[in-house]
C-alpha cells in the first residue's frame, strides 16, 4: 500500500506510468475523506459536490456503512452465489421494498455497466421467447449505459462508439425529446426501450415525460420491455428513492448501482411483473454481485437515508443551491440557469468554458464537473448543509468571475432564466 506521505508529484508520475491513462493526465490526489470533504496530501479539505459522480451520497467514511462493513468483512467475505448469505437477501428485499414492487426480484451486479448489461440480457431473452428475431432496442440520443460491447451500443453518443465499431448493430437511437420518433422505433423486433429519467452524462438533462409515457405505450403495444437506468438517479439522488416515482410511467426493470453501497462496487437490476422471471438457472451469471461485504454496505446506506430522513432533507438543499444558482443566473454573465432534479443539478454556462469553470473550482476547493462544453454539474451528498452550499456557491462565484476575467466581453449578458 502507498503510504499518505509519497509526494504528490511522485505519486502522479507513478500513476502515468503503471496505470492506463484511459481517464486522461491526472492532476489530483486525495488521501481520505470524511462527511462532505475530501483531503489532499498536504491536509486541505475540498467540498466534493461531485460525489465521485453520483457516488459517495452519505458523504465519505461514514460510520454506519463503515461499521457494516468492518463486521461483515470480519464475518464472511465471499461465498459465490451457489450458496446463500443474508446481505444479499436482506438487501433484495429492501430493494423490493423502495421500488414499491411487491413481486420484485433482483439480479446483483458489479456496477452500472454490468446491471444494464443484465438488463438488456433480460429483455432480449424476453423478447425471442416470443420470436427469435426480437432483439432490437431502442434508446435515446445523448444517453449513457456503460461501457461494455451492448451498454455502448445503447449509449446515444456516436464519439463513444467510434474506436469500438463495428458494433452489435441491434440499437436504435432517438431524440432525447421526440415522443413520435420513439414510438416510430418501435416495433414487433423490439424488445426493449432502454432510458434515463434524467440523462446524467448527457448534461443532466430531464427526458420529458411525454418521452416516457410514449415508451411505456410504444412497448406495451409490441410485448417489450421498458427499462429505466436509475444508475445515477436511484437512492434518492433526484428526490424520491428512484426518478420513476415523480413521473406518471412505472418501467418494468430498473438499474441502480453508484449510490447504493456508497462507493463499494455493486449493480442491481430488479424487475418486476413477468419480467421478474424471464432469466432461467444458468442464463447470466457474476461471481461477485452480491457479495456479502458490499450488500452488507447497501443495507446500511438504505438504512441510513430512512432513519435520519434524508430524501427529505436533500429536498431542502436541493431548493437552496437552485435558489442560489437563479441568483447567480440574474447577476453573473456567464451562468444561463439551472436544470436537473433533487441534487443531480446542471449549471447551464453562457459560453463552452465549462471545463475551465471546474478547474477554477477546483482551485478554490470546491469540486464539480463539466457534463458538457456549457454544464457543470453538481451532485453534493445526501447529507450536505445550507452551509455547505453558502460555501460552494460562494466558490463558484469566484471561479466564474475568474473564468469571466480571462474571456473578456465575449459572454453575454445574463437573461436571468432558469430552467430547473
Amino acid at each position: 500500500m502507498i503510504p499518505a506521505t509519497v509526494p504528490t508529484d511522485e505519486l502522479l508520475a507513478r500513476h502515468g506510468r503503471a496505470v492506463m491513462q484511459t481517464y486522461g493526465a491526472a492532476e489530483q490526489v486525495f488521501v481520505r475523506g470524511d462527511g462532505v470533504a475530501l483531503f489532499d496530501a498536504e491536509g486541505r479539505p475540498y467540498l466534493d459536490f461531485l460525489c465521485g459522480l453520483a457516488v459517495t451520497s452519505l458523504g465519505h467514511a461514514h460510520p454506519a456503512v463503515t461499521a457494516a462493513v468492518a463486521a461483515q468483512a470480519a464475518t464472511l467475505v465471499h461465498t459465490s452465489n451457489l450458496y446463500v448469505t443474508s446481505p444479499a437477501v436482506e438487501l433484495a428485499e429492501r430493494l423490493a421494498r423502495i421500488t414499491g414492487w411487491a413481486d420484485a426480484r433482483t439480479f446483483f451486479a458489479n456496477c452500472g455497466a454490468t446491471a444494464n448489461e443484465a438488463a438488456l440480457k433480460l429483455a432480449r431473452r424476453h423478447g425471442k421467447r416470443q420470436h427469435p428475431d426480437k432483439v432490437r432496442v431502442v434508446t435515446l440520443e445523448g444517453s449513457f449505459h456503460g461501457r461494455t460491447f451492448a451498454t455502448l451500443e445503447a449509449t446515444g453518443q456516436a464519439a463513444k462508439h467510434a474506436p469500438f465499431e463495428p458494433l452489435l448493430g441491434v440499437v436504435d437511437t432517438v431524440p432525447f425529446d421526440d415522443p413520435a420518433a420513439l414510438r416510430a422505433a418501435v416495433g414487433d423486433d423490439t424488445c426493449a426501450v432502454l432510458l434515463e429519467c434524467v440523462q446524467g452524462e448527457g448534461g443532466v438533462r430531464p427526458v420529458p415525460d411525454e418521452v416516457l409515457i410514449a415508451a411505456r405505450a410504444a412497448c406495451d403495444a409490441h410485448g417489450a420491455l421498458l427499462i429505466f437506468d436509475e444508475v445515477q438517479t436511484g437512492i434518492g439522488r433526484t428526490g424520491p428513492w428512484f426518478a420513476f416515482q415523480d413521473t406518471p410511467v412505472v418501467p418494468d426493470v430498473v438499474t441502480v448501482a453508484k449510490a447504493l453501497a456508497n462507493g463499494l462496487p455493486i449493480g442491481a437490476c430488479v424487475a418486476h411483473g413477468p419480467a421478474a422471471t424471464v432469466l432461467d438457472r444458468g442464463e447470466h451469471a457474476s461471481t461477485f454481485g452480491g457479495n456479502p461485504v458490499v450488500c452488507a454496505a447497501a443495507n446500511a446506506v438504505i438504512d441510513t437515508i430512512e432513519r435520519d430522513g434524508l430524501l427529505v432533507h436533500a429536498g431542502r438543499i436541493s431548493e437552496a443551491i437552485v435558489s442560489g444558482i437563479s441568483e447567480l443566473a440574474a447577476t453573473v454573465a456567464l451562468v444561463r440557469g439551472i436544470r436537473g432534479r433533487g441534487l443531480l443539478l446542471g449549471v447551464e454556462l453562457a459560453s463552452p468554458v465549462a471545463a475551465a469553470v471546474a478547474s477554477a473550482c477546483r482551485d478554490r476547493f470546491l469540486l464539480v464537473n463539466a457534463v458538457a462544453p456549457d454544464v457543470l454539474r453538481l451532485a453534493p451528498p445526501l447529507i450536505a448543509t445550507e452551509q455547505d452550499v453558502a460555501l460552494a456557491l460562494a466558490a463558484l462565484r469566484e471561479a466564474l468571475d475568474a473564468v469571466a476575467a480571462t474571456q473578456g466581453s465575449a459572454a453575454p449578458a445574463p437573461t436571468g432564466q432558469e430552467n430547473a
